[in-house]
């Protein structure tokens, strides 16, 4: 658990740091979500609790570790990271759909440092309706359970395949969101494992996998491979954290059951953006601060806030009902999508789309739009 400091202790040792700061960051997601109490729900309220976090977050650890780089899911990418030795992994509040929400407690603050040749060494998650934080600096392996294994997978997105993977290892499955609450549910020992495949940001798992490396658990790929962080492109397609003695069984089975091919990270972000026409949800879509997007050769967006903006609020794209028959091709830092668009009253057009997507940010995207 994380110990108390004031605003003038300056903490050497980085999971400390790592306790504190995401503790910080949870109890003022406590006072914003008792401040706007009959005022600010659902989405909106998670988006405010997303960014007074991250002020907090970054403001701290930019005063501790002036030179360190950081990556966060709600601040513009910064391909510097790249060449440093030294990256803070942040999500300011990990399942904001669950915060928005009454009576919730599944959703968490994630603060991990990685560093060169090491992974993610000093991790924290913070569960503040639990008020509970979890670090790297004191975990152990919770003792094994003797019922038969319950398998936790997200809420929203449960993988194609977790029915047939429960009857294979003669397991159970229960949902929960964020990404944090399910992975410190297999370090409690409530569950067993946390499967999930379609994809997440790296501040969607780094300090949580952190700490479940540091508990003793097995924290990989779903085909076994490495997790990987600080990479060019901040995408891991799946995730697999469990205790020790069951990851041959669900690997193995995850193998037979797993037949669809992940989608890359750029894709998934141009797949973010196709989503975001139909359900005029723009909240996981990244966008460069200088996004620039044309349609038919007319400029209808120059910056990522107004395009997202746009897509939720603008009424030229309430008439959108579907999106049907999604094709992509990707080369380099680029991606076209192929798609219809079903719009009210029984039309349809025909999109050519291109993305171009350097790093963990959409910068530019050129539409040519054709009737059906």
């Amino acid at each position: 658990m994380s110990t108390p400091f004031t605003e003038d202790t300056l903490l050497a040792d980085d999971a400390l740091l790592a306790a504190e700061v995401a503790g910080a960051a949870g109890r003022l997601l406590i006072e914003v979500r008792e401040r706007e109490r009959g005022r600010t729900t659902g989405r909106e309220l998670g988006r405010l609790g997303d960014a007074e976090a991250n002020d907090l977050i970054v403001s701290r650890l930019g005063r501790e570790r002036p030179d360190d780089a950081i990556l966060s899911e709600e601040s513009a990418d910064d391909p510097a990271r790249l060449d440093a030795s030294r990256v803070w992994i942040i999500d300011p509040l990990d399942g904001s759909r669950e915060y928005g929400m009454e009576g919730r407690d599944d959703w968490a603050v994630h603060v991990g440092l990685w560093e060169t040749g090491r992974g993610m060494t000093a991790c924290a998650v913070a569960q503040p309706a639990l008020d509970t934080v979890y670090s790297t600096a004191q975990v152990t392996l919770p003792p094994q359970r003797t019922s038969r294994p319950t398998l936790v997978v997200s809420d929203s997105r449960p993988p194609y395949y977790i029915d047939a993977l429960a009857a294979e290892v003669g397991g159970e499955v229960i949902r929960m969101g964020s990404a944090g609450a399910k992975a410190m549910a297999v370090v409690r020992g409530d569950v067993d494992a946390y499967v999930h495949s379609g994809g997440q940001w790296e501040w969607d798992s780094a300090a949580p996998v952190g700490v479940a490396l540091a508990a003793g658990l097995h924290c990989s790929r779903i085909d076994g491979s490495p997790l990987l962080y600080n990479r060019s492109h901040p995408y891991l397609p799946d995730l697999l954290i469990c205790r020790p003695e069951l990851a041959q069984a669900l690997v193995s089975g995850i193998s037979i059951h797993a037949t669809r091919e992940a989608d890359s990270g750029r894709v998934a972000m141009a797949r973010e953006y196709i989503d975001a026409l139909v359900s005029h949800d723009a909240t996981k879509l990244r966008l460069g601060q200088a996004c620039l997007r044309v349609e038919n050769g007319k400029n209808t967006g120059d910056t990522g806030q107004f395009i997202s903006n746009d897509l939720e609020q603008g009424q030229q794209y309430r008439p959108i009902s579907g999106v049907r028959d999604v094709r992509f091709r990707e080369w380099g830092t680029s991606v076209v999508a192929r798609y219809l668009l079903d719009l009210d009253g029984g039309m349809t057009v025909a999109v050519t789309e291109h993305f171009e997507i350097p790093a963990g940010d959409i910068t530019a995207i050129t539409a040519v739009i054709e009737p059906g």
